[in-house]
């Protein structure tokens, strides 16, 4: 059954009070996301596993430990997930990158694929798909049916805020796939919007209304 991470990082609680702010501006809001997603890759990587090296230190030879190997892809959402990207990159930077776009059917309000590109090996990598908000959860539903139509096997989903109901329609839909999450809201208002959220991630991403 998939796990659950809220993030209480007091770090990442100080720069998603900045994010939600109203009076944020594009480029500080942007500098935000990319710092929160730095602090939550470094917390969703934690269980990567290690192995022993021998390494010659100035004074000796010595045992230490290097990440194992693991082939390792960011996938982000777009059009929003892209803000959340370089932050990851910076920790880990040999990932490789992917991208899903979808599109919502304005009379059924379901979700549908436009574009993707992934790395060769997908069913060798585990991926991290990202997103600032997981609001409905019927987009991040959908691009994990695009990633496992494409053969990936090991996926982690990754956003900042989420309200109750996505997280529950994304684990009865993916049951085996951990969710990580910055803050887990109250609820979601009658536009879908999340309650209190941060209003549209991607708009205030790029600067468009």
């Amino acid at each position: 059954m998939a796990k659950v991470h809220v993030f209480d990082h007091p770090l990442i609680q100080h720069k998603l009070t900045y994010i939600r702010d109203v009076n944020t501006g594009t480029k500080e809001f942007r500098e935000l996301v990319d710092e929160v997603a730095t602090l939550m890759a470094y917390e969703i990587t934690r269980d990567l596993p290690l192995q022993e090296v021998d390494v010659e230190t100035p004074v000796c030879m010595s045992k230490s430990q290097v990440l194992a190997g693991k082939k390792l892809g960011i996938v982000p959402i777009l059009r929003a997930g892209i803000g959340m990207v370089d932050g990851i990159l910076k920790l880990i930077p040999a990932a490789k990158v992917g991208h899903i776009g979808l599109f919502r059917d304005p009379e059924t309000l379901q979700p549908h694929e436009y574009f993707v590109k992934l790395p060769s090996d997908v069913a060798e990598r585990e991926f991290i798909l990202v997103d600032p908000m997981l609001a409905t959860g019927g987009t991040a539903v959908e691009a994990v049916n695009s990633l496992k139509k494409r053969g990936a096997k090991n996926i982690r989903f990754m956003c900042l805020i989420a309200a109750p109901e996505g997280v529950k329609v994304f684990t009865e839909a993916h049951p085996e796939i951990d969710v990580y999450i910055a803050a887990l809201d109250e609820r979601l208002n009658e536009k879908g919007y999340i309650v209190p959220g941060l209003g549209d991630a991607g708009d205030r991403l790029f600067g468009t209304k």
